[in-house]
C-alpha cells in the first residue's frame, strides 16, 4: 500500500480519511450540516415571507422595506474574514456552536420586537451569528472530505440552502397567513436550538495547525494575491446577487407583482427552492462521478458552474416579463439551473485553497459575495419606488449572473491546489 509522509513525520495511508468508522461518523455530520443551512436559511429569508405583513404593520417604503432586508448582511458580510480566521485558528465545532446559538436566539427574539429600529438590530445581530457558517462549511469539508466526495458533501449543504427557503415558504407562508408573523419566528428560534446538542455529541473537535508549519502563516493578504481567488470572489458575487434577490424579494413579487394569495405564493415559492435542491444534489454527485471516471476537477466543475449560470440568467430574465401562464415554468428552470451551479462553486474553493487555508479563502470569498445582499435588496427596492414594477431588478439579476460566467471561464485558474510555498506564484 502506498503511503505518504505528513510534516510531523509520521507516515499514513493516502485515504484514511475513507476509513468506515470516519466515514460513518462525518455522515451524520454532513447531516447536521446540511440541516443547519436549512434553518439558517429559513432564519435569513423568514423576514422576506412577512414582508407584505410589517411593510404593512410599520407603513414603511419599499425604500426602507429594502433597507431592513438587508440589515443581516452588513454585520454578515463584514465579519467574513475574521469568521474565516477563527474557524482555521481555533475549533471549528465549538466557533459553529456559538454562531448557531447567537443566530437562534436573535430569530426568537424577533418575534418580540415592535419597531423598524428593533427590527434592523435583531437582523444585525442575526448575521454576527450567521458569519461563521460558511467558512465552518468549508473548513470541516474541506478538511474532512476527499475531493471525489466534495461534490456531493456540498450539494448537502447547498440542498439545506435551497430547502430553507422553500420551507419557509411553503410552511411559513401559510403558517403567517393563519397566525401572523410573530408566532413563526419565536417558535422557530426556539426549535432550533435542539440542533446543538447532536452538534456537539457527533461533530469531533478539529486539530490545530502547527504554529511552525510555513501554510498557518498565510494570511487574507497572499489569498488575495491569487488571481484565482479574485475569480472566485466575482463569480460568489455573481451567484449571491442572484440567490438573495429571490430570497429577499420573491414572496413580495408574487404577491403584489403577481397578485398571488400568501398561500399561493407559498406553493410556487417553495417549487422553486425544492427544484433548486434537487437539482444541487443530483449534479453534485454526477460531478462527483464524473471525477471518478477520469475527469480533471477543472473541467467538471468549471463547466457545470458556468453552464449553470447561463442558464441561470436567461430564466430570469424570462421570468421578469413571461405572462402569468409562463412564469412558474420560468421560475422553475431558473432554480434548476441555479442548483447546477452552486453544488461545484465551494468545491472549487476548497481544491484551491487546501484545508489549512480554506477557512480564509472562503471568509475572503464570502466576505465579497455577500456585499450582493446589501446591494440585490436595497437596489431593488430603489427600482420598485422608481418604477413601480420588477423588470429592472430581473434584467440587472441576469447581467449579473452572466458576469460570474465569464469570470468561471476566464478568471477562476485551474482547479487544482495552490503552491503556497511561493507567494510569487499566481494561481
Amino acid at each position: 500500500m502506498t503511503i505518504v509522509p505528513l510534516e510531523s513525520g509520521t507516515l499514513r495511508p493516502p485515504d484514511l480519511q475513507s476509513r468506515p468508522a470516519d466515514d460513518r461518523r462525518m455522515n451524520l455530520v454532513l447531516f447536521l450540516l446540511g440541516l443547519s443551512v436549512l434553518i439558517n436559511y429559513i432564519d435569513r429569508s423568514n423576514l422576506s415571507i412577512a414582508a407584505p405583513l410589517i411593510k404593512d404593520e410599520l407603513n414603511i417604503s419599499g425604500a426602507q422595506l429594502g433597507t431592513l432586508l438587508a440589515g443581516f448582511f452588513y454585520t454578515y458580510a463584514f465579519l467574513q474574514i475574521p469568521a474565516g480566521w477563527l474557524v482555521d485558528r481555533f475549533d471549528a465545532k465549538s466557533v459553529f456552536g456559538l454562531g448557531f446559538f447567537i443566530w437562534s436566539a436573535s430569530t426568537a427574539v424577533t418575534g418580540l420586537l415592535h419597531g423598524f429600529v428593533a427590527l434592523l438590530v435583531a437582523r444585525v445581530v442575526l448575521g454576527i451569528g450567521e458569519s461563521v457558517a460558511f467558512p465552518a462549511y468549508g473548513k470541516i469539508i474541506g478538511t474532512h472530505f476527499q475531493e471525489s466526495r466534495r461534490g456531493f458533501a456540498n450539494a448537502i449543504v447547498i440542498t439545506g440552502l435551497a430547502l430553507g427557503p422553500a420551507l419557509g415558504m411553503l410552511v411559513g407562508g401559510n403558517v403567517v397567513d393563519r397566525f401572523g408573523w410573530r408566532p413563526f419566528f419565536l417558535v422557530l428560534g426556539l426549535a432550533a436550538l435542539l440542533w446543538l446538542p447532536p452538534w456537539w455529541a457527533w461533530m469531533p473537535r478539529s486539530t490545530p495547525q502547527p504554529k511552525r508549519t510555513h501554510k498557518a502563516s498565510i494570511g487574507v493578504i497572499e489569498v488575495l494575491k491569487r488571481r484565482s481567488a479574485w475569480g472566485t470572489c466575482l463569480c460568489q458575487f455573481s451567484f449571491n446577487y442572484a440567490s438573495y434577490f429571490l430570497v429577499t424579494w420573491l414572496p413580495f413579487y408574487l404577491t403584489r407583482g403577481r397578485h398571488l394569495s400568501m398561500s399561493q405564493m407559498a406553493r410556487v415559492g417553495g417549487l422553486v427552492y425544492l427544484l433548486f435542491a434537487a437539482s444541487a444534489t443530483i449534479f453534485g454527485k454526477l460531478s462527483d462521478r464524473w471525477i471518478i471516471a477520469g475527469a480533471s476537477p477543472t473541467t467538471v466543475r468549471k463547466s457545470l458552474a458556468t453552464a449553470g449560470n447561463v442558464g441561470m440568467g436567461a430564466f430570469l430574465a424570462l421570468s421578469g416579463i413571461a405572462p402569468d401562464g409562463r412564469l412558474v415554468p420560468a421560475l422553475a428552470l431558473a432554480g434548476i439551473f441555479m442548483g447546477m451551479s452552486s453544488c461545484n462553486i465551494w468545491a472549487m474553493t476548497q481544491t484551491l485553497a487546501g484545508s489549512e487555508v480554506v477557512g480564509r479563502w472562503t471568509g475572503v470569498q464570502n466576505f465579497v459575495g455577500n456585499f450582493a445582499g446589501i446591494v440585490a435588496p436595497m437596489l431593488t427596492g430603489f427600482l420598485l419606488d422608481r418604477t413601480g414594477h420588477f423588470y429592472w431588478a430581473f434584467f440587472i439579476t441576469t447581467a449579473v449572473v452572466w458576469l460570474g460566467a465569464i469570470s468561471w471561464v476566464f478568471i477562476v485558474g485551474p482547479i487544482e491546489p495552490v503552491d503556497w510555498t511561493s507567494h510569487r506564484q499566481v494561481a
